[in-house]
């Protein structure tokens, strides 16, 4: 029963009592983590990093991602997660809650590493708006399949969800370039070799960028137009370490696309920049290749190219000792407030 149905409609009471009374144990602000900006190439641009996936442990890669930016380039950086609404806690498999998605209403450039989230219409109004709006966006691994509506088929937001029919492949496919096809590496058994590809050595977002490597596998694609600019191809590995050769055959004739550019122009009619990769659990980030091509990706959406150093920094702030991917490996219990800046 909810709460509010004790207290008698239209009273004072439940005028005075009714915002207590909703409110959760934990203030708002622990919901989420800010890093302010500072100086830098970033200095007054805003960045939002939503994290919320079962597997691959974005709840750790955000924040390092946020702190990188904040610190080494002055972006100011909100990194938003699926909370616990009882405890507060960050909990990746709560598919129905990111509180602090307003923070995109203002926002120059949006990261979004979820799987398979169904969020309030309220929340996801912020999401949607912000896409439409033509502001540039990151889509970071299972972004390609970043929404799934199986509870509120009747939302006026089910289209976005991953095996939409009605506006084909959802979010992933007509943002981004594509949806969840398969794996077509083997998933933990082969690793991803990051392969410039044709024509693409001279792109912005790939100076500086080498030896991109991580442990998760290549994602299958299906649909990825010629609209898309390829920038990496994804050769597949014969084990789980950066040393192992590519596996012989046709999982690498040809290799797959792991990282492009295209545009997605919104209902306003403004073409946003995007930019995705398939890549992006917690442990591929300790590839500092893949962490520069994470900035540079980032410089080039918000039209910056022209800052892009040969070499951008990309030094982890602090510590970054990522979790294994897997489902139930994240650790419980962590509020957000652990990772705020020391």
């Amino acid at each position: 029963m909810r709460v509010d149905r004790l207290v008698p409609a239209g009273s004072v009471l439940c005028a005075v009592l009714l915002p207590f009374l909703h409110a959760p144990a934990f203030s708002s602000e622990a919901q989420w983590v800010n890093y302010p900006g500072g100086e830098g190439p970033g200095a007054g641009r805003k960045v939002v990093l939503i994290a919320g996936d079962e597997e691959y442990r974005s709840e750790e890669a955000m924040p390092m991602l946020g702190k990188l930016l904040s610190v080494r380039h002055g972006f100011e950086c909100t990194v938003l997660f699926s909370i616990d609404a009882e405890t507060g806690a960050i909990d990746p498999e709560e598919q129905t809650n990111i509180p602090g998605l307003e923070a995109l209403d203002d926002a120059d450039l949006m990261v979004i590493a979820t799987r398979f989230r169904e969020l309030p219409d309220e929340q996801m109004r912020h999401i949607v708006d912000y896409v439409e709006s033509g502001r540039p966006i990151v889509g970071l691994r299972t972004a390609t399949h970043a929404f799934s509506y199986q509870r509120n088929p009747d939302s006026p937001y089910a289209h976005w969800s991953f095996r939409s029919e009605a506006w084909p492949g959802g979010f992933g496919q007509q943002v981004l370039g594509d949806t969840w096809i398969n794996h077509h590496g083997r998933h933990g058994q082969e690793s991803t070799r990051g392969v410039v590809a044709p024509a693409a050595a001279g792109h912005p977002i790939l100076r500086g960028v080498d030896d991109v490597w991580g442990p998760t596998d290549v994602y299958g694609l299906r649909n990825l137009g010629d609209d898309a600019n390829v920038l990496l191809l994804g050769a597949v590995l014969a084990g789980m370490t950066p040393d192992d050769p590519p596996v012989e055959g046709s999982k690498n004739e040809p290799m797959v696309p792991i990282a492009w550019t295209r545009s997605y122009t919104g209902v306003g009619g403004k073409a946003a920049r995007v930019f995705t990769t398939t890549m992006g659990s917690s442990t591929d980030f300790e590839s500092e290749g893949l962490r520069r091509l994470l900035v540079n990706a980032v410089y080039w959406g918000l039209g910056m190219e022209d800052r892009i150093p040969e070499r951008s920094d990309a030094r982890v702030v602090g510590e970054y000792e990522p979790t294994d991917f897997g489902f139930g490996s994240h650790a419980a219990g962590v509020m957000p407030s652990a990772h705020a800046l020391p």
